[in-house]
């Protein structure tokens, strides 16, 4: 079960070391320009193994849950579906309900881990396999593995690297999963912290916050759900920026630092190193300035 890119590995491993009876993943959504139905990433996948596959609106719905009893799993696998998954399907299979999180787990249950470690500041990050329950990322873990952030990490390059080591740990955690030498073993809730799900207005920046924070924040909502400042009463997406320090001005004055657009925070100063106004292209902060004069007349 699994939607997007970061399921991908997980599925193309399975498939290539066990028979996969079947793929349960979203509906197509409209996208693009057009807005033209499309399917998500592990239907086309799917396809190309020549997988049976089905995308029910709801888990729960009967169509569903009956195709599930037909294929038997023996386990089923679990990688960024979108969807809770109910008593019925989780104690389904004879073993369980196994998930690939991109996390540490207990640390940043919920939807959104990676961009919740990168915002945060979080030194390391990972990828845990956990036998699922009725909670949220709340089961016992069976696997981990760590890997170092970078301090130019985005959650676009963190999703890929977590993909395909969460997607190694999986084969390298079933033999022993299924042959009782790997026991599932339980999370420290005392220790748990909560990565809700992300919102379109979340990538609004506050420059009362320190530049540090908001120039985390455009790393870990990148590409989602995006960074931006308002410009002339419109989004100013902000894809790529940095924090330097300044000399005094008022909060959210904006300027010019070495060739690129910046803004005063409550603690140094946000430079913006890749913008995309609206109706345009993703452009350099440099190149944004040739077209917006009155931007600042400040050079510090």
């Amino acid at each position: 079960m699994g939607s997007p890119e970061f399921a991908l590995p997980s599925l193309r491993g399975l498939a290539e070391h066990y028979p996969v009876v079947g793929v349960v993943t979203q509906p197509d959504r409209p996208a693009g320009r057009g807005r033209e139905l499309t399917p998500p990433p592990v239907k086309v996948l799917a396809r190309e193994f020549g997988i049976a596959c089905i995308q029910p609106l709801r888990l729960r719905d009967t169509d569903a849950l009956a195709q599930l009893t037909a294929w038997a799993p023996d386990v089923i696998v679990v990688a960024a579906y979108g969807q809770i998954l109910r008593p019925a399907v989780l104690d389904m299979p004879p073993y369980g309900c196994i998930n690939v999180h991109a996390s540490l787990l207990p640390r940043w249950r919920g939807a959104a881990p990676l961009q919740a470690a990168i915002l945060h500041g979080d030194r390391e990050s990972g990828a845990s396999i956990m036998r699922m329950d009725t909670g949220v990322d709340t089961g016992p873990i069976l696997s981990q593995i760590k890997t170092p952030l970078r301090d130019d990490e985005t959650a676009n390059t963190l999703s890929v690297r977590l993909a395909d080591l969460g997607a190694q740990l999986l084969l390298d955690t079933l033999p022993g999963y299924l042959d009782g030498s790997i026991q599932p073993q339980p999370q420290d809730d005392d220790l748990a912290t909560y990565a809700p799900l992300l919102k379109k207005a979340d990538g609004e920046l506050d420059f009362s916050q320190s530049a540090e924070a908001l120039a985390r924040r455009v790393r870990a909502f990148n590409p989602w759900p995006g960074a931006y400042i308002t410009w002339k009463g419109q989004p100013l997406k902000v894809h790529h920026a940095h924090a330097a320090k300044y000399k005094d001005l008022h909060l959210g004055a904006r300027t010019v630092h070495k060739g690129l657009p910046a803004v005063t925070c409550a603690s140094g100063l946000l430079v913006l190193d890749e913008v995309q106004p609206p109706g345009r292209r993703a452009m350099s902060g440099d190149a944004f300035l040739r077209g917006a004069h009155d931007w600042s007349a400040e050079q510090i």
